[in-house]
C-alpha cells in the first residue's frame, strides 16, 4: 500500500486542502483511497462529512495512525492519505516513518520556509522521501513565476529540497469545491483548479512508483520533481 504524508511544523499552508482535493482526485473505481485525519483539529473530517460521500473513506486516528495504516493494507487498500497536525508531534514522527512519500506544502513566505526547513530535516533524520508543493501561490502571468514563488524555489533549490516544477495557484474554486464536499476535478473538470491538482497527481503517482521500484532493486534513483 501506498502512504502519503501531508506535514508542515506551521499551520495554514494547506495540507487538509490538498490533501482533500488529491484524495477526490485519486479515489475511482479502480483505486480505493483510505483518508486518515490525524489532525486533531479535523478539517479534513469535516469536509468529508460534507462530502456524504462513502468514496473516499476516512478514519480519524489522532493517536495509533501505525495501526489504521496496518488495517487499511490488512483491507486492501492502494493508497493511505494521511493529514497530520502543524507541529512536531509524536504523531507526525510516526505518520512520516510509514510514509512512501511526505508532501510539505508550502506558501512562498519566509515563515513558510522556515518550518518547511524544519519537516525536511525530520523527513531527512527518518529517511523517508519528500517533496515541498508551493500552494496558494500568486498566479503566474504569461506562464512566469511570480518573483516570490521564484525567489522561494531558489532558496530551497540551493539546499538541496525536492521541489515540484509547478504550483497550486491561489484559486476559488478550491475553497468552493471544498465547502460543497467535492475535490477540484468533480467541481468543475474544465477549470485551471482541476488542471494542477491533475498535474500534481500524475507527478505523485511516477514519484511513488520510481520511489518502489528503488526499494524493490528495479531502480537506483527516483525524481521527485516533475
Amino acid at each position: 500500500m501506498n502512504v502519503l504524508v501531508f506535514a508542515s511544523r506551521k499551520g495554514g499552508t494547506g495540507k487538509s486542502t490538498l490533501c482533500a482535493h488529491l484524495a477526490a482526485q485519486a479515489s475511482t473505481a479502480q483505486r480505493s483511497v483510505l483518508l486518515i485525519d490525524a489532525d486533531p483539529q479535523g478539517s479534513l473530517s469535516l469536509w468529508h462529512k460534507i462530502r456524504d460521500k462513502e468514496q473516499p473513506a476516512l478514519r480519524r486516528a489522532t493517536r495509533g495512525v501505525e495501526e489504521a495504516v496496518r488495517s487499511a493494507a490488512r483491507e486492501g487498500y492502494e493508497w493511505a492519505f494521511i493529514d497530520t497536525p502543524p507541529n512536531l508531534a509524536p504523531v507526525v514522527s510516526e505518520a512520516i516513518r510509514l510514509a512512501s512519500l511526505v508532501i510539505i506544502p508550502c506558501r512562498a513566505s519566509v515563515f513558510d520556509l522556515t518550518a518547511v526547513v524544519e519537516t525536511v530535516d525530520l523527513c531527512r533524520k527518518l529517511n523517508k522521501p519528500y517533496t515541498v508543493v508551493f500552494n496558494a501561490a500568486p498566479a503566474k502571468r504569461s506562464d512566469t513565476e511570480a518573483s516570490i514563488v521564484c525567489d522561494a524555489r531558489h532558496g530551497l533549490t540551493a539546499i538541496k529540497v525536492p521541489v515540484w516544477s509547478g504550483q497550486i495557484t491561489n484559486r476559488s474554486d478550491y475553497c468552493f469545491a471544498l465547502g460543497a464536499g467535492a475535490g477540484a476535478r468533480e467541481f468543475n473538470r474544465d477549470a485551471p483548479a482541476a488542471e494542477e491538482m491533475a498535474r500534481l497527481w500524475n507527478v505523485i503517482v511516477r514519484s511513488v512508483k520510481a520511489i518502489n521500484d528503488v526499494r524493490h532493486g528495479k531502480a537506483t534513483t527516483h525524481p521527485l520533481v516533475a
